[in-house]
Parts: C-alpha cells; structure tokens; sequence
C-alpha cells in the first residue's frame, strides 16, 4: 500500500513535468506545423489544380504531372539537376576533405587559414553569385583581364555562357559555399578525433600517406563522409536556386544547361504564372531529395564504419 501511496504521490509530479516538457518544444512543434507541415499539404493540394499567379484555380486532378512528363523542359531539368547534384556532392566534398587534412597539420597560423577559408562561406550566396559574376564576365570580368596581361592577348571568354566553360566555372564557385566550409569544419572535427595509435600502427608496418588515408583516415571519418554527403545533396537541391540564379538566369543559360528544377519551378510560377504546375514540379523535388537521401542511407551500411 504504502508503494502505491508514493506512485499517486509522483504521479502529479511526472504530469507537471511532461507538461513542462511540452510546454519547452511547443514552439518548435507549432513552427513545424505552421512553416513545414501546412506548406507541404497545401502543396499537394494546389498541385492537383490549374492555379494561376492571381489566385484563379480549378481542380483538374493529375493533369500537371501528365504534362510535366511530356514537357522536354522538365526532362532537361530533370538531368541537369541529377548532373550538378551529383558533381556538387563529390567536388564539395572531396574539397572539404583537402582542406580539413592541410589544417589538421601542426603548423603554426592554422587558425587563421582557417578563418581565412571559412570567410567566403558565411558570404550571403546571392552576393557570392554576383561577385563571381563580375570575376567570369565577359567585356569587364577580372578572369579575362588577368588572363589578358598574362597572356598578352586580348581574352574575352564569356565563361558562364558558353557551353564548354559554364560547368567548370560553377562548380568552381560551389568551391566557396556555405556548405563546402561547413563541410570542412565537421571533417577538421572528426580528424581530431581519430586515434593516434593507429598511424603509429601504420607506421610500424611501413604504409605510406595514402595507404593511412585510405585505410584508416576514410573509415574513420566514414560517418561524416555520410552526414555531410546527405546535407549536401538536400543543400545543391534547394539551394542552387540562390547560387544559378544570379549567374545565369532563369532559364539556366546556355541553352538551359544550368537549369536545375528549382529554376524551372520559379520560371514556371513567376514568368508564365503557372503556380499549379510549379507546385507540382515541387512534389517532385521533394520526392527527388527523398530518394537521394534514401539511396545514401542505403550505400552508407556497406562503406560507412561505425566504431561500435
């Protein structure tokens, strides 16, 4: 008895405090009902209509994505967005790596190579865009100047249109995203955490840098290769927007090479006020970074190493 006095005795208590929890992650709940949630079930909803930009809607049930499939436009989108994901991923990343393996060196002033790096990163990407803009211009672009006086020829390459140099060129500038240096802090981290005794180990058995690197460096940071690989592919699919945007429109020039769908789905909302049909090249997006995350989740149990 005395046992079941003390449980009626807690049990207010326990109540106060699982109110008080809730009370804690209230806002969180009700921001993610409010700007997560909602967007995305309207979204749905507004997909399955003819909406325009002035609010006029009719339901017309799956005709969107019918004619999504038909249109050469979203075909073209659909593999220009597969391409620079997939590239972004592996450039940024490896990227991230290099850096973090130079600064986890011992060598004096790391700390401001560091900062010095991770600068460019915290640059809004609009601003980023514009300024790489001016870099690559054709007629005032500082890359064609320089190449100019190195060279002494006159250079006017215009390097974000033309199509054997706008790749090259935008997945160089990806180099100094927010992502990328955020990449390279997390990996800085991990490297830390490695256990000195197996390079020793290592070095007992004669391997060299790259035998360390691949035999013990890589499974180690394994986890993170995963983290960073999932967050960048969910950032080069909802973040090109604000990077490809101020550098080649929204038509992805040239000739719709950098057209990745967020473009598509502002050209297709904004320019030709089809909002229904945006929204449902949004579905697809998020279908399409569903199954990105789904496919890394899936490669991670065979190359990801968990201590554990």
């Amino acid at each position: 008895m005395s046992n079941e006095k003390k449980k009626k005795r807690l049990s207010p208590r326990k109540k106060k405090d699982t109110l008080t929890a809730y009370a804690f992650i209230s806002p969180w709940i009700i921001g993610f009902a409010c700007f997560t949630l909602f967007p995305i079930f309207f979204m749905l909803q507004v997909s399955l209509t003819n909406r325009k930009l002035n609010g006029i809607s009719k339901f017309i049930g799956f005709k969107n994505y019918m004619n999504m499939f038909k249109s050469p436009a979203f075909w073209n989108s659909i593999k220009v967005t597969l391409l620079f994901t997939i590239i972004m991923v592996i450039v940024t990343t490896v990227w991230a790596v290099i850096m973090a393996l130079l600064l986890n060196q011992k060598q004096r002033l790391n700390g401001i190579f560091q900062f010095c790096y991770f600068l460019p990163s915290v640059i809004p990407s609009v601003a980023l865009a514009y300024a790489f803009r001016t870099i690559f211009g054709k007629e005032a672009g500082l890359l064609n100047a320089f190449l100019s006086l190195v060279s002494g020829k006159n250079v006017s390459v215009n390097w974000l249109y033309n199509h054997s140099t706008v790749y090259m060129a935008v997945f160089f500038i990806t180099l100094f995203t927010y992502n990328t240096g955020q990449m390279m802090l997390i990996f800085r981290s991990g490297l830390s955490d490695v256990p000195g005794e197996l390079y020793e180990a290592c070095d007992l058995d004669g391997a060299g840098a790259f035998r360390k690197f691949f035999s013990v460096t890589l499974p180690m940071i394994s986890p993170l290769v995963l983290f960073n690989a999932v967050n960048g592919c969910v950032s080069a699919l909802n973040g090109s927007f604000a990077l490809l945007y101020p550098l080649t429109g929204e038509s992805g020039n040239p000739d719709g090479m950098t057209q990745v769908l967020s473009l598509l789905i502002y050209k297709e909302a904004f320019s030709n006020m089809k909002v229904g049909y945006a929204c449902a090249l949004s579905v697809l997006l998020f279908l399409l970074a569903a199954l990105f995350g789904t496919a890394l989740f899936s490669l991670s149990k065979k190359f990801v190493y968990y201590e554990n």
